[in-house]
């Protein structure tokens, strides 16, 4: 079972499409979210969530105080089942912003006009390492500054290739997931 683990929303129950997603564990959402929160990175942030399966990284950060969310995956199943997980947060957390698209993260940022305060890039395990290098490419001038970028993967992938302006400044692994963080630089 999938859960909002903390805040507003916490304990909701997520929706998960019956194939095609590997939701981020409740342990690592938890030390993540830990991590972030102390950091004062998720009260008041708008929030991409890329390849967002359940949405339960960005809705997660919503139930902790973001204000505005974005959740994109390009597969139908994936997308109804972040609307639903949406509506159901919704309904804990008033005034809460979410959108839903159903695309590919590259088309995505590629034409959206929001720019974000924190994102989460948790693409499928098989997808390729070059995919994730365009994503992370187009992604820079959709950042604020001081954005944060995290990047999840299995343990046996290789670090992303960071455009120039992001600086990676975190790993951290638990089992098979990798954690990777990086900052917005300054020019």
């Amino acid at each position: 079972m999938t859960r909002i683990i903390a805040g507003a929303a916490g304990s909701t129950t997520l929706r998960v499409p019956k194939s095609g997603t590997r939701p981020t564990s409740d342990r690592v959402r938890e030390a993540l979210f830990s991590s972030l929160e102390a950091r004062g990175l998720v009260d008041d942030t708008s929030v991409a969530d890329l390849y967002a399966g359940t949405g339960a990284l960005g809705l997660e950060a919503a139930s902790r105080g973001a204000v505005e969310v974005s959740l994109v995956d390009r597969a139908a199943p994936a997308a109804a089942a972040c609307r639903e997980n949406a509506k159901a947060v919704q309904k804990r957390v008033p005034g809460l912003r979410v959108d839903v698209h159903a695309q590919p993260a590259l088309g995505y940022l590629r034409t959206t006009a929001k720019t974000f305060d924190l994102v989460f890039i948790d693409p499928p395990y098989d997808v390729a390492e070059s995919e994730i290098t365009d994503v992370l490419d187009a992604l820079v001038s959709r950042l604020t500054p001081d954005a944060v970028v995290v990047v999840e993967r299995s343990s046996r992938s290789p670090e992303p290739s960071w455009p120039d302006r992001l600086r990676a400044f975190s790993k951290r692994a638990w089992g098979e997931t990798v954690a990777w963080e990086a900052v917005l630089a300054d020019d």
